[in-house]
């Protein structure tokens, strides 16, 4: 009965100081430590409320949020802010008349009995409001287990979350499955597509809600098509064809290493079922399609590799997996004809003893935002891989076109620097940009080393980024129970309406088989 009384003792203190400021506090000129990082962020005036809790000991918190004549206190073991009360905020700080359009939060930590006042820090507030949805692949970090994973969406202006598939659909007790790599015609969710490998594999593409199962095999293609760039009108899709491999390091921190032995670009025409090779050098492994957003131009990685042993391909690659180095380059492509052209250097990365992947250009086709590191091409496993921004226009402005292929000899991409604002000590990978090409969302490690989570930052008209921000949870502690990883995460502007069970429906059926031809036709 005494433990009981005790108890009771215990919840009523927390619950009597949980909205209310404390009375006597010593200050402190540090901001606090609070999990997620949301000191002196920027979000887009759209984001679901922002909770938060003291980053180490502690035995309550109170927050107080204020934005004008609006003022919200909360508190208790988390700073969990209503969503009506989140929102009079948000509207409080854009309509605020000078330029600080901020809701100001101050901090109270209560640590052995003492409360601590900490420096007041600001959530700025953007304009700019960011696509309403995302999509993600959530995995398990580990090697050799893939079959419970799903590709979910998740609404920003609130905290909905929904599976669009979910591989164990498929999956059976003596054959897996492994789903990966969704793509929308831009920003579209009524038209995507995505792969599932091994049993009952095959191409999903999901148009204007029909669904189909492509069967991509052909002898003449290197293999089905993985990582996929829809063009933003036309339904042509360009996929690059890989095979793939995974080795472990024995005393590197990267633990895992993921190559390709060979890789092609392949373009596939969702109307007539057809595929072609557009790039399939055998001395080159191309990877990481992406279209400009005025879809004449093409941009992707490619690494220049000869083998030098007549042992397996595999084999030899795990000696020399530090010698493979991707730079970017840029094909035309007449919208009108279908016909790409030959191949441009866009970013020499090899000649700084890099490796470039994952181009990505702004919608408004002004900036170049790619991932570098040493070496190799799965760089969501190398800590040292950080996000970089380059220019794609003459610095001057004058150009007739952003896209003009002659902007690269002009020089504007040797002005390519790493987005420092944004990036960590730890992996910044997977990226994309908003619809509006004001906001960017990138996956990174920089928390715990284990699992990606996704960071959102604002991008201004300069390239410049704002600190970035983890992805707004109903719990603030979720992330860090959550024992999966969000991978490529791609904006969108609605949800996925198909249910899951739709999916597997069809992947459990026979495959559309393709036609090769030798040039796509108009």
């Amino acid at each position: 009965m005494k433990k009981l009384l005790v108890i009771i003792a215990v919840v009523a203190a927390f619950a009597g100081c949980g909205d209310k400021i404390p009375g006597t506090f010593s200050e402190s000129a540090d901001l606090p430590r609070i999990y997620p990082d949301y000191t002196n962020v920027t979000i887009p005036v759209n984001m679901a409320p922002l909770t938060f809790l003291a980053d180490g000991r502690s035995e309550a918190i109170v927050a107080r949020l204020t934005s004008g004549e609006e003022e919200v206190v909360c508190g208790g073991s988390k700073i969990q802010p209503d969503a009506d009360d989140w929102r009079r905020l948000v509207e409080s700080a854009m309509s605020a008349s000078d330029s600080c359009k901020a809701v100001k939060v101050e901090v109270y930590i209560k640590d052995n009995g003492q409360w601590t006042r900490f420096k007041p820090f600001n959530i700025y507030v953007s304009p700019d409001s960011i696509d309403p949805y995302i999509s993600y692949r959530l995995i398990a970090p580990s090697y050799v287990t893939y079959e419970d994973l799903t590709i979910s969406q998740r609404c920003l202006e609130n905290y909905d979350e929904s599976v669009i598939y979910d591989n164990m659909l498929c999956t059976e007790p003596t054959s897996g499955q492994c789903i990966n790599c969704h793509n929308y015609q831009n920003y579209n969710p009524n038209r995507m597509q995505f792969h599932a490998r091994q049993n009952q594999g095959g191409t999903i593409i999901a148009c204007d809600g029909k669904i189909r199962k492509i069967n991509m095999a052909s002898d003449s293609i290197l293999s089905a098509g993985v990582y996929p760039a829809w063009h933003p009108w036309l339904n042509l899709i360009v996929y690059s064809t890989n095979k793939t491999f995974q080795t472990f390091h024995i005393t590197n921190p990267d633990k895992i290493e993921v190559f390709d032995t060979q890789s092609d670009l392949i373009a596939y025409d969702v109307e007539h079922n057809e595929v072609t090779n557009i790039e399939n050098d055998p001395l080159e492994f191309e990877v990481f399609p992406c279209w400009a957003p005025d879809g004449k131009s093409l941009y992707y990685c490619s690494a220049h590799y000869e083998y030098q042993d007549d042992i397996d391909p595999g084999l030899e690659l795990v000696h020399r997996f530090s010698e493979v180095k991707y730079n970017i380059y840029r094909k035309s492509f007449d919208p009108e004809t279908l016909e790409f052209g030959p191949r441009e250097l866009v970013f020499d990365a090899v000649s700084m003893d890099k490796s470039a992947t994952l181009p990505r250009v702004s919608p408004d086709g002004r900036w170049l935002l790619f991932t570098l590191a040493k070496y190799g091409v799965f760089h969501v496993w190398h800590r040292d891989a950080d996000l970089w921004m380059a220019p794609l226009f003459p610095l001057d402005e004058k150009a007739d076109s952003l896209s003009d292929p002659s902007v690269a000899q002009g020089g504007s991409l040797k002005m390519a620097r790493p987005l420092e604002e944004l990036n960590s000590p730890d992996v910044e990978s997977y990226h994309s940009w908003s619809s509006n090409g004001r906001w960017v969302v990138f996956s990174s490690r920089r928390y715990d080393g284990n699992f990606t989570r996704p960071f959102f930052a604002h991008i201004d008209k300069d390239g410049r980024g704002a600190k970035p921000f983890e992805l707004p949870c109903a719990d603030p502690d979720y992330h860090r129970q959550f024992m999966r990883s969000y991978n490529i995460p791609e904006f969108m502007r609605g949800p996925v309406t198909i249910r899951p069970q739709a999916f597997a429906d069809v992947l459990k059926g026979d495959g559309e088989r393709v036609k090769y031809v030798g040039q796509l036709e108009k």
